[in-house]
């Protein structure tokens, strides 16, 4: 995924209050921040062919993507709380929500032009900017409602899906029967289910018995925490340098020791059944991506759409594959049931 990926400090919807910082969030934001490199350098491995394809995207590596997309969202939400906790300082908000939307833009216009067919149309930085912005109506809200609307948040992609988000204007929704192809697919539904318990979280934090703390820039004994905490609140800057870095290195590293180039056939197949079991269950996915691929090659259409020269967005031929297996793999699985 790039997994992508991330709402590192800066990211936050919210705004702390200026010099006085919680140690032990700014350490845990620190601590998202090294997952999610450990995870981007391991994805660039599978994208430069050093590891089986789609190895970044399944198994164990999968539910880590998600937990660390979890955990940042989370973090947005209780942020979103703490900074606003008795009143919205709407000129922080918004020289926040603005620094974020940049950084959201900026990362949809360079994928575009890197990985046309798999850009970051709604990744996690979309997701914070929007939760952020929706979750201002939750700041007064019960705990009780919040915890409510986190549970219908996760459960409406089990529920409310429908052929009408699969309009690319509604695909940030996250209720498309289709999976948009992209390299960091974090939609509005569930994932405003982690934000939300972020907020409800930080109102518990915040209405206990004993005051809370806040001092400004805390002495910690251990330099590692201390670290920790600097990567926390400067997170943005790392969070849009760190993997351009990265690639870097190993674009590098391949001019040294090249890859061993694998089938292009076999690649896909196994690319597409990974990106496609993110939300799906592996038999249709499994249906799914034969039908696609056999189509793909019976058109035509299979090397222009590996060499990028086709964009599988756009394309109306894509679409209609898309769309055409998508039914049969569905019809498919029916029939076993």
């Amino acid at each position: 995924m790039t997994i992508a990926t991330t709402n590192p400090a800066n990211l936050q919807g919210g705004a702390t209050i200026p010099a006085k910082r919680l140690a032990w969030l700014d350490a845990a934001r620190g601590m998202a921040l090294i997952a999610m490199a450990v995870y981007h350098f391991t994805w660039d491995l599978d994208f430069f062919g050093y590891i089986a394809p789609g190895t970044a995207a399944t198994g164990g590596w999968k539910i880590f993507a998600r937990l660390i997309a979890g955990s940042f969202i989370f973090l947005a939400g209780f942020s979103l709380v703490l900074g606003h906790r008795t009143e919205i300082r709407w000129r922080p908000f918004w020289i926040r929500f603005g620094r974020i939307a940049a950084a959201a833009l900026l990362i949809t216009a360079a994928t575009y032009f890197i990985f046309p067919a798999s850009f970051i149309f709604f990744g996690i930085l979309h997701l914070i900017a929007t939760a952020s912005l929706i979750g201002l109506l939750f700041l007064r809200l019960p705990i009780v409602v919040i915890l409510l609307a986190a549970v219908a948040a996760f459960a409406a992609p089990h529920y409310l899906r429908s052929a009408v988000f699969d309009q690319s204007a509604l695909l940030w929704v996250g209720l498309s029967q289709t999976m948009p192809r992209s390299n960091d697919y974090v939609p509005l539904l569930p994932w405003f289910g982690a934000f939300l318990l972020g907020m409800a979280a930080s109102r518990l934090f915040l209405s206990r018995k004993a005051p809370v703390t806040i001092t400004p820039r805390p002495v910690v004994n251990k330099r590692w925490i201390s670290l920790l905490g600097t990567a926390g609140r400067h997170s943005l800057a790392i969070y849009l340098l760190h993997q351009p870095v990265l690639i870097a290195l190993v674009y590098l590293f391949t001019l040294v020791v090249p890859p061993e180039r694998p089938d292009p056939v076999e690649s896909y197949r196994q690319s597409c059944v990974a990106a496609c079991g993110a939300d799906t269950d592996a038999a249709f996915c499994s249906a799914f991506c034969d039908c696609t691929l056999g189509r793909l090659l019976q058109d035509g259409l299979f090397d222009g759409l590996n060499n990028g020269t086709i964009n599988a967005r756009s394309d109306a031929r894509i679409a209609a594959i898309s769309q055409q297996c998508t039914t049969d793999a569905l019809a498919g699985s029916q029939l076993k049931e």
